[in-house]
């Protein structure tokens, strides 16, 4: 249980006597809010003083809280009570929306909690997206941008998400006053039990609408296809994702969209196979050309390049060409192109060619005549 040490009286904090009435306890958090609010009082005490006023309105404004608070004081109440729990159904919407602050109930428990409270599900992100997206080993070599078409959910071009015809608007839900929620307390001898739910009246959403949008009936969203540029960096490898913040769906709520991860795809390439940064190369020479060295001409990203056949070269040689890879994608230089030498070996000869295969064994000193028939004793 998380408390907060030498805790001054509630009442004090907001400046109040305790038979004070509701509204009185709001007017007087009003005021101190004005005073020490994030987004107005930049000094280093009045964000604590803030959280000090803050949990003091989220006590006194409750009834069944400040009923406790009253009969147990700060001992017997933080026994009860985490901090978490205290905030809990405080209606702080409210006073913060007629301040006119950005700073609301979410940015209260991130700054208490660090972590998810129940009003994050009204302010969650719409959903990601994902697309395959297939690009050439050349395009992956140099870097591209590509035009892709996603459908995807977007505010109402008609009512801009409103979800109300054009000319009306929606109006506050009188059963949770616009908080989106509503409390249900139970009570099982000394302990409560207080359950925040979604307001059945108004989903959730914390307005009513009349008069729908007939164009999404109000949903205050739609489906619609969007061109999105992709901007592909040079050196990405197959399996990469790109993500584009802020490209995928629009939540139902007051969120941000959720965002869109493009996924890469290199299709087979007809000369040359990637090994991370590098690129490699199958060349098929004859016989002679390996034995007594040569020059060919070979394909690289960069058109054709020229290399040389030492005299000599071996079956599955690799020679390599520095420079010649991918680029590296989040570093400098390239890769290097590595070519692997195979001999071909004819299948089929001439009868000229076959004796001077022939003769050129003997010099080898290497028997190339098929065995007689053996005899059968």
């Amino acid at each position: 249980m998380v408390k907060m040490a030498n805790k001054r009286d509630y009442y004090e904090i907001l400046g109040v006597v305790k038979a004070a009435s509701k509204d009185q306890i709001k007017d007087a958090y009003r005021k101190l809010a004005l005073q020490y609010h994030p987004d107005r009082n930049k000094s280093p005490e009045a964000e604590e003083r803030f959280k000090e006023i803050s949990e003091a309105y989220a006590v006194l404004s409750d009834d069944e809280k400040r009923r406790q608070y009253d009969t147990l004081g700060h001992p017997g109440f933080d026994q009860r009570y985490t901090r978490e729990d205290i905030f809990r159904g405080a209606d702080f919407d409210s006073v913060f929306r007629d301040l006119g602050f950005g700073f609301g109930i979410g940015d209260l428990f991130g700054s208490f909690f660090g972590g998810r409270d129940f009003e994050e599900e009204r302010t969650s992100r719409g959903r990601d997206l994902a697309y395959d997206l297939e690009i050439t080993l050349e395009e992956a070599a140099k870097g591209t941008e590509k035009d892709i078409r996603v459908p995807r959910t977007e505010r109402c071009s008609v009512c801009k998400g409103t979800g109300a015809s054009i000319g009306t608007s929606p109006r506050t839900c009188p059963r949770c006053g616009g908080s989106g929620r509503i409390q249900n307390v139970q009570r099982n001898g000394f302990s409560t039990f207080v359950r925040v739910m979604p307001c059945t009246t108004c989903r959730g959403r914390g307005e009513i609408i009349d008069s729908p949008c007939k164009k999404c009936r109000g949903t205050g969203l739609e489906k619609r296809e969007r061109n999105i540029t992709v901007r592909v960096p040079a050196g990405i490898d197959e399996g990469y994702e790109l993500r584009l913040r802020g490209e995928g769906e629009t939540p139902p709520n007051e969120g941000p969209p959720g965002d869109l991860y493009v996924l890469i795809h290199t299709t087979p390439h007809e000369y040359f196979k990637r090994d991370g940064d590098d690129l490699l190369y199958n060349l098929t020479i004859g016989f002679p050309q390996a034995t007594l060295g040569t020059e060919v001409s070979i394909p690289t990203l960069d058109g054709n390049a020229y290399i040389k056949i030492r005299a000599g070269t071996q079956p599955g040689e690799i020679i390599r060409l520095k420079g010649k890879g991918i680029p590296r994608l989040r570093g400098y230089g390239k890769g290097d192109l590595l070519v692997r030498v195979d001999i071909l070996v004819p299948e089929k000869l001439t009868q000229q060619q076959r004796t001077l295969l022939e003769q050129l064994a003997k010099e080898f000193d290497q028997n190339v005549q098929p065995r007689g028939r053996r005899l059968r004793l």
